[in-house]
């Protein structure tokens, strides 16, 4: 029996995430540049996002790019902005036939326009594709939504839109990049690094981490399905007995 036939398809996560890492060290032990490493990342990011939505997967989330990331060289930075409109060129027609609807988290606009113009061409396009909903985290941290969060909520409450004692988790979950998503899930971590890096904090709060030494450019299917199988195996509890659940 194959990995994929071992996962239950009735007990999925309905939110996966995923920090995509090492792209850098797999061109390294390769004597390559780090461009060849991102371009062979992008190969995986065809692979996990075709095998989540056959599998069933309702929401795939990607870390692309960081805050932190502008602060990486600049050839290295102009490098992977035209990856990103190359792969946003190449793989519509894949989010088409697969019926995938494209969704980006971030500061967007810190992204160059032709980056940003191309996003919203494929977001446009494939608005009406229902099967899954891949959301690419670009220019993203986690800090600063939570930071402009708390700006938004309290510009309301200065204004009397919200009063003070109606704030809880729905109204911070109605001012993140997430409103329209659900809690993570599952969250993937590739490359060894044991790291959140400053992704999503708000929406983990729950969910199962699962921490691979596969380089990016390496993680295929099998890594995919064996990261859904620890998932399967764990008792989520949230706070409860293992009783009380039961």
């Amino acid at each position: 029996m194959s990995l994929a036939d071992s996962i239950n398809k009735d007990n999925l996560p309905k939110h996966l995430a995923i920090i995509m890492d090492g792209n850098g060290r797999w061109a390294k032990q390769k004597g390559l540049l780090r461009a060849i490493g991102h371009e062979n990342g992008t190969k995986s990011v065809r692979t996990v996002v075709e095998a989540s939505a056959k599998l069933g997967i309702e929401n795939l989330t990607l870390y692309a790019f960081s805050t932190e990331n502008w602060n990486r060289p600049k050839l290295e930075v102009d490098i992977l902005m035209e990856l990103l409109i190359n792969s946003l060129k190449n793989e519509l027609n894949t989010l088409q036939e697969n019926n995938i609807r494209l969704n980006s988290i971030g500061n967007i606009g810190l992204l160059p326009k032709s980056a940003q113009k191309k996003l919203e061409e494929v977001i446009e396009t494939t608005k009406v594709n229902s099967r899954m909903v891949l959301t690419l985290a670009l220019s993203y941290g986690s800090r600063e939504e939570l930071i402009n969060a708390v700006k938004n909520i309290s510009d309301k409450v200065k204004n009397n839109i919200i009063s003070i004692d109606k704030i809880d988790e729905s109204i911070i979950n109605q001012h993140l990049y997430t409103r329209d998503l659900p809690e993570v899930d599952l969250l993937i971590r590739t490359s060894g690094e044991h790291r959140i890096s400053n992704f999503l904090l708000w929406q983990i709060a729950y969910s199962e981490l699962y921490f691979t030494d596969v380089l990016w450019p390496d993680f295929k299917e099998d890594d995919l399905y064996k990261a859904i199988i620890s998932y399967q195996k764990r008792e989520r509890r949230f706070g409860k007995t293992s009783e009380q659940i039961k």
